[in-house]
């Protein structure tokens, strides 16, 4: 898998510990409730999760759309100075990864303030995955 992957990955699992953390007792879910998408675009359901014998296949479908969702809300809900501080401190599209003090630095502005665009871009992520369906 490749490093993107792998960055992108971590994000996605921080959000979605957000939001199941958020979610776990607000409702009951249907075993037939669509949760995903398989390889060829085919829904998934629960039912298909717990039916499945080659989980780790199930899985691997289910991150790679949620890699996508989260790609999605990266581009379409953070400002341009929101992207490149997620994607400086995240190591994102074949970038290294930064301290907030390294990025601080770089673009002039204080490690403080980088902590608070950071922390309000993971926000606007979660957000967005949630009203994509992302995150389950």
């Amino acid at each position: 898998m490749s490093n993107l992957c792998i960055r992108w990955e971590r994000i996605a699992n921080e959000i979605l510990m957000m939001f199941r953390a958020g979610k776990k007792f607000s409702r009951e879910v249907s075993i037939y409730d669509p949760i995903g998408a398989d390889k060829d675009g085919e829904t998934v359901s629960l039912l298909d999760v717990l039916e499945a014998t080659d989980r780790e296949v199930l899985e691997t479908v289910i991150i790679k759309q949620d890699v996508r969702c989260l790609y999605e809300a990266y581009r379409e809900n953070l400002t341009e100075m929101e992207q490149t501080v997620i994607r400086m401190r995240y190591g994102l599209f074949g970038t290294k990864e930064h301290t907030q003090r390294e990025i601080a630095e770089k673009l002039g502005i204080s490690r403080s303030y980088v902590s608070r665009i950071e922390k309000r871009a993971l926000e606007k992520l979660r957000k967005g995955m949630e009203s994509a369906g992302g995150g389950r």
